[in-house]
């Protein structure tokens, strides 16, 4: 689709997507976004690399549609998805779904991103293995799937995909950037530090 045919609102949406400033550990990229969920939609995708070893992946849909959605209670919708490795003792606390989804919610209220009708699945799954593969190692993940109104004037979804990677990153095992330190833009489709 030709650009200049996608709503204004739109068009700065993605764009302030795009100017997400992310951690170096992660590897962003666009991806085709869904085509029959919403008139227009935007996606990225995120890899979380760690010493050579991707130990977290995810998505972010930006979905538009300029008539409003009563579901949304809006116009845009944020759909987001994080999966990772973790300890396979933590899959079996009761209390870690929980912890998941605060740590979107604190991620999104730590970046200033309001939001209205958040809903959400966190899902803890762990593998044991048996028989010809019993020499192989119990393997745990976590996945969050989200999705949330993004709300505001104007609006700026910098602050939501920034939530969401750090989100992502809180899922992957990284520790918290400290306070102060700034991080510095990572260029989509290319591995390593800035």
């Amino acid at each position: 689709m030709d650009a200049s045919a996608l709503p204004e609102e739109f068009r700065v949406a993605v764009t302030q997507m795009h100017g997400a400033r992310l951690r170096p550990e992660i590897f962003c990229e666009e991806m085709p976004a869904p085509q029959r969920i919403a008139p227009y939609a935007s996606a990225l995708s995120a890899d979380v690399t760690v010493d050579g070893e991707d130990v977290g992946t995810g998505r972010i849909v930006l979905l538009h549609d300029p008539a409003g959605n009563e579901a949304w209670a809006g116009t845009f919708r944020c759909v987001a998805y994080a999966r990772a490795e973790i300890d396979p003792e933590m899959a079996n606390d009761p209390l870690l779904g929980e912890v998941g989804w605060s740590w979107l919610a604190e991620a999104l209220a730590a970046h200033g991103a309001d939001v209205v009708a958040p809903s959400g699945t966190v899902t803890k799954v762990s593998s044991e293995s048996f028989g010809g593969m019993a020499d192989e190692e119990t393997t745990a993940q976590l996945e969050i799937r989200a999705s949330w109104t993004p709300v505001g004037e104007p609006l700026d979804l910098t602050a939501h995909v920034e939530a969401w990677a750090e989100m992502l990153c809180t899922a992957s095992g990284l520790p918290p950037v400290p306070e102060g330190v700034v991080t510095m833009p990572n260029r989509r489709g290319q591995r390593g530090t800035v």
